[in-house]
C-alpha cells in the first residue's frame, strides 16, 4: 500500500524544541510633544544640541531613532522601542532629562517645560520612509500648517477620539 502522505513534513513528534521563543516587533512611532502652553522657545540655534541628546535618551533606551526634528513650540520623533521599554516610560524619560538639560545649559531662555500629554501615532514599516521626509521637512510643512491644524489632522486622521477642550 502507498503512503498518501510520503510527500508531507516529517512530524514534529519527538524533535527536541527550544523552550522559548525570540521576540520579534516591527513598531515604528512618531512620537510627537510640544512645550507648556505651545511656548515658542525651541529656538533653531540650539535645537541640533537638543535633537542629539534625545538621540542618546533613546539610545541608552536600546530603542532606535529614525528621525527627530521640530520648530519653536513642537518635536517630531519616529522612534522604535526595544521590546522591553514600555512607551510611556520612554516618553517621561525624554522629557524629564532633556527639561533638565535645557535649563541647566540655559540652551532655550524662554522654555519652563513641556506639555503633559503627548500623542503616538504607530506606521506600518513601508510608510517610514515618507514619514522620515515629513518629520525632516517640519519647518518647510509649517509655513504651510500651523501646528494646532496638523496636531489635529493627525488625531482626526488616526481614527482617535478627542474632546478638544483638552486637545490643546
Amino acid at each position: 500500500m502507498e503512503n498518501k502522505n510520503s510527500n508531507l513534513k516529517p512530524s514534529l513528534k519527538g524533535m527536541k524544541r527550544n523552550n522559548f521563543m525570540a521576540t520579534y516587533k516591527q513598531i515604528v512611532y512618531q512620537l510627537v510633544f510640544s512645550t507648556k502652553n505651545r511656548e515658542r522657545t525651541l529656538l533653531k540655534e540650539n535645537r541640533e544640541i537638543l535633537f542629539k541628546y534625545i538621540w542618546g535618551i533613546i539610545k541608552n533606551n536600546n530603542c532606535h531613532l529614525y528621525r527627530i526634528n521640530g520648530v519653536e513650540e513642537h518635536l517630531h520623533v519616529v522612534t522604535s522601542l526595544h521590546p522591553s521599554v514600555a512607551l510611556a516610560d520612554l516618553i517621561k524619560d525624554i522629557k524629564v532629562a532633556s527639561s533638565k538639560k535645557i535649563k541647566e545649559e540655559n540652551l532655550f531662555p524662554g522654555f519652563t517645560g513641556w506639555q503633559d500629554g503627548y500623542s503616538a501615532f504607530t506606521y506600518h514599516y513601508n510608510m517610514i520612509y515618507d514619514l522620515i521626509e515629513y518629520v525632516k521637512n517640519q519647518e518647510e510643512h509649517h509655513k504651510k500648517e500651523c501646528f494646532i491644524d496638523e496636531y489635529k489632522r493627525l488625531i482626526i486622521e488616526f481614527g482617535i477620539e478627542f474632546d478638544e477642550k483638552y486637545l490643546f
